[in-house]
């Protein structure tokens, strides 16, 4: 005799709960479009599809009127004026920082640097962090999915105090080896550094899991968040994660500016990156003292435009609603992978499991060149890129030059896919 009992049909939600959660997830992305004035537009005569959020995404209403709104009401420099308009300017600025804290889900808004972009807050690291805690023989480990400017500044770091640059690769579908990050780590390694989400592939990488692989020996983890911030629920402290760098132009906010995240108690240990005006307390004739964190690391005079602009586009995101967008990219994902496969001749790669990834498709298309394909697409108003995308050594794993990149967002609807289904078909018939 069986002792499983059926469960009670009360403990399963019915069909129509199901259905309204669902319903609930669900984003218009030709609605959400409508907030993005760019995209109303053509190309080639042709309605512009946009498919190049990767490189930079396009920016909502929202933005562009606080960025207005900030130059013609509240314009002034900050942190220096005793008048009430650079007072107001001080305030949209402080006030921007505690919105990005938020949205990263750190705990202090001093914990937010506004810098220019990730690749700076990368380098900040680095040389700042870095200079003062890397020495000869220690180790710098970097993950294969790495973007150029999670590379560079460690190489650069490595070359000047003599430390060692090692990797752990990818596996077939590009997920990261974490069996080959075991290998490696050691009590000479002094940071391991990481993609939250692969700008190339749109991997999702287990962050959480390698930052406590990395603590177990003593080493700090520095996440390129680049990806993160526009589609993941990027919280900090859940990552356990030390050093955490964005871009505002990735998430919809203005291009030139972006902000690192790192715990207080950090930040405090680390000398000044840059020297001027705003990062002192005292100068004297041979030495000077710094300003408490965060000002200590933001030397000359800050893009106040720009920070709002950002916290323009966090509280966006924030009001879309991150499950909603996850689900949203899900959907997206699992319409693009079966509409791609559908093309003779495309090869792609990245996750096969749309859990494991975000909506950007990266692929190769057999016998044309991956600049022919972005050219074709273009005459067809698909805006994609073509290229190494800022990641050689991934590249040379994956054994090609470059490949085409189809990369997607909260106004990305299956319709746009379809375009560009139907774009690389007249690729396929050109090229034939």
């Amino acid at each position: 005799m069986s002792t499983v009992r059926a469960a009670p049909e009360t403990d399963a939600p019915a069909a129509g709960v199901a259905e309204d959660a669902q319903n609930a997830l669900a984003l218009d992305p030709r609605e959400i479009a409508r907030d993005f004035p760019a995209l109303d537009q053509t190309a080639h005569g042709k309605p512009l599809v946009y498919l190049d959020t990767a490189a930079s995404a396009q920016r909502p209403r929202a933005v562009i009127d606080s960025i207005v709104d900030y130059y013609e009401h509240d314009n002034a420099n900050v942190h220096r004026g005793i008048y009430e308009l650079s007072l107001r300017s001080t305030e949209r600025f402080e006030a921007a920082r505690a919105t990005i804290a938020r949205f990263l889900g750190a705990s202090l808004a001093a914990e937010i640097v506004f810098v220019r972009g990730t690749t700076e807050g990368i380098n900040l690291v680095a040389s700042a962090w870095g200079g003062a805690n890397v020495g000869e023989g220690d180790e710098i480990v970097l993950s294969g999915l790495e973007h150029h400017s999670d590379i560079v500044p460690w190489q650069l770091l490595a070359e000047r105090v003599g430390a060692k640059i090692r990797w752990f690769g990818i596996d077939q579908q590009g997920r990261l080896r974490l069996d080959e990050l075991a290998g490696l780590l050691n009590g000479r390694t002094r940071v391991v550094c990481v993609n939250h989400i692969s700008n190339a592939l749109g991997t999702i990488n287990p962050v959480a899991e390698i930052a406590e692989m990395a603590h177990a020996v003593g080493a700090k983890v520095m996440v390129d968040g680049a990806q993160g911030a526009p589609h993941a629920d990027v919280d900090v402290g859940a990552l356990g994660v030390d050093f955490y760098a964005i871009s505002s132009h990735k998430m919809g906010g203005p291009m030139g500016i972006g902000a690192l995240w790192a715990r207080r108690e950090l930040l405090e240990e680390m000398p000044p990156y840059q020297g001027g005006g705003e990062m002192i307390s005292i100068v004297g004739p041979d030495s000077s003292t710094w300003a408490e964190v965060p000002h200590k690391f933001e030397a000359g005079t800050p893009n106040v435009a720009g920070a709002v602009g950002m916290a323009a586009a966090a509280d966006y995101l924030t009001a879309l609603g991150h499950a909603r967008i996850t689900a949203h990219e899900t959907s997206l994902t699992e319409y693009g992978l079966e509409a791609l496969a559908g093309v003779d001749g495309v090869r792609m790669f990245g996750p096969n499991h749309p859990a494991e990834r975000i909506a950007v498709f990266s692929f190769d298309t057999e016998g044309i060149h991956p600049h022919d394909v972005a050219t074709i697409l273009d005459s067809e108003g698909v805006a994609v890129r073509a290229g190494h995308h800022c990641t050689q050594p991934l590249m040379r794993a994956l054994d090609v030059a470059a490949t085409t990149r189809a990369s997607c967002w909260v106004y990305t609807s299956t319709d746009d896919i379809d375009r560009l289904v139907d774009g690389l078909r007249v690729a396929r018939r050109l090229f034939g």
